[in-house]
């Protein structure tokens, strides 16, 4: 039971459930005794009233006499009760006619106990004692068992009923007492990197749920002045330091051009010159992922076609391809418009494409598929490289992160990935990775929704739209 909304139901149910069965057994116990207690009283009702017809010369009365005066007044109490009077000198002077000859066990030291007789079954037996005359009186407990019989059953439905109406109750009592925590776990999903200004909603009650969203609050703000700090420092230091790299740039060119150089130090600032490039590609890069977390940059989104757009890449894609000795496909499905800005999409697609192509062998094929749908433009980017373990394909979309470089120089940024994922993000869309076909090489998936009215999902048979 992940759920503590569940738990909590449960846990409900069952406290409800066991109390229940406790008074229920509490009450089966004082039922039983006040029951037997009226059999009891029953008997000493009987003994009073055999004591009465005995009368007070009993002791000088013969056996036949005696039997004659209580079967007088037992005889139509034969239903109920079972009597036997026996005397220390004279034996068993009366048994009644429904003992059937039978006699009642006797416990010593024990005026009130249960005993059972063959064919008769279990009594509720009382034993009173008179001078030279025991009197001993039973009554059938069968129907004090027949109404504790009814009694569990009774019981056994109610602790059915009551399982399952605390089970709802419960439910409903554990959902509203956590609705609280829903809408904090709704609003921290929705707290990200973009969008860090809101916070939980504070209810006026002081208790440990409003104190637990005043924390999380406190968090949050902690987490939005770092993130502000970040992303300042990230904006400032790469404005700040492309006027000096150009400057450096700028006096190294001019000592190329000068031609006063040896050929060792020519090299050195031709070296020079391309470490000066990378960096600046690296400080417009991590300007960009600045801007993009900040939502600072606007998109210039428009319907497009994505047959004709992946037919204008595939060009250039192709030429990229054939440059390293390999080989470029592309393959789309569906008819319909996408709006996207296709100058970033493509700067998505030459990145994909740019590292597949260096993870691919020679003469290896590098394979874009699309497929538009009624709700999403899907394209995926494939390689015959050796691919990567699956717990890598979250870690590849983080900043700086490069698995397997096969960069000519080894000098990649790493940020790539980073930049695409932005780029994807900005369009409200989502870009993964996964094995490829049948465990090789690696697949890069990015999403895009289809949010145009004009947009058709009317699926098309598998096209190549160049190679």
């Amino acid at each position: 039971m992940r759920s503590i909304s569940t738990r909590l139901a449960v846990w409900y149910a069952a406290a409800a459930t066991l109390t229940l069965a406790c008074l229920f057994v509490v009450g089966y116990q004082l039922l039983q005794t006040y029951l037997i207690d009226g059999l009891d009283l029953l008997n000493s009702a009987e003994f009073e009233q055999i004591k009465a017809h005995l009368g007070n010369d009993y002791m000088t009365q013969s056996t036949r006499i005696i039997d004659e005066r209580v079967r007088e007044t037992t005889e139509f109490s034969s239903v109920l009760f079972y009597i036997e009077l026996d005397s220390p000198q004279r034996g068993t002077v009366f048994s009644s006619r429904n003992l059937q000859a039978l006699a009642i066990p006797d416990i010593p030291g024990q005026h009130r106990y249960n005993a059972e007789l063959p064919r008769i079954g279990e009594l509720r037996v009382a034993e009173f004692v008179l001078p030279f005359l025991d009197i001993t009186i039973a009554t059938p407990l069968s129907p004090v068992r027949k109404v504790m019989e009814g009694y569990v059953e009774v019981c056994a439905w109610l602790l059915a009923a009551m399982l399952g109406a605390s089970v709802l109750i419960g439910f409903g009592l554990s959902r509203l007492a956590l609705r609280p925590m829903r809408l904090m776990r709704e609003t921290a999903n929705r707290i990200r990197s973009d969008n860090l200004s809101e916070r939980i909603p504070v209810m006026q009650v002081q208790d440990e749920v409003s104190d637990l969203a005043r924390l999380l609050n406190q968090m949050f703000d902690r987490l939005e002045s770092a993130f502000k700090q970040v992303r300042n420092f990230t904006a400032e230091a790469s404005h700040e330091l492309k006027t000096p790299l150009s400057l450096v740039r700028l006096q190294a060119e001019k000592l190329l051009v000068g031609g006063n150089l040896s050929a060792s130090n020519e090299e050195a600032v031709q070296m020079q010159l391309e470490e000066l490039a990378r960096v600046n590609q690296i400080i417009d890069e991590m300007l960009f992922l600045s801007r993009a977390e900040a939502r600072a940059i606007t998109l210039q989104c428009k319907a497009n076609d994505p047959e004709r757009f992946l037919k204008s890449f595939a060009l250039d894609a192709r030429v990229l391809a054939e440059h390293g000795g390999q080989e470029f496909l592309t393959l789309h499905e569906g008819v319909g418009c996408v709006s996207f800005d296709d100058k970033r999409i493509r700067q998505v697609l030459l990145n994909l494409l740019a590292n597949a192509l260096a993870v691919s062998p020679p003469g290896g094929m590098v394979t874009l598929r699309s497929q538009l749908g009624a709700k999403e433009w899907r394209v995926s980017v494939e390689d015959q490289g050796p691919g990567l373990p699956c717990d890598q394909h979250e870690r590849i979309f983080d900043r700086f992160v490069r698995v397997n470089p096969r960069d000519t120089d080894g000098r990649g940024s790493g940020l790539g990935l980073a930049i695409c994922r932005s780029i994807i993000m900005l369009h409200q869309g989502h870009i993964f990775a996964e094995s490829g076909k049948e465990g090789h090489g690696l697949s890069v998936v990015f999403t895009i929704p289809v949010t145009l009215a004009a947009a058709t999902a009317e699926l098309g048979g598998l096209r190549q739209v160049g190679r």
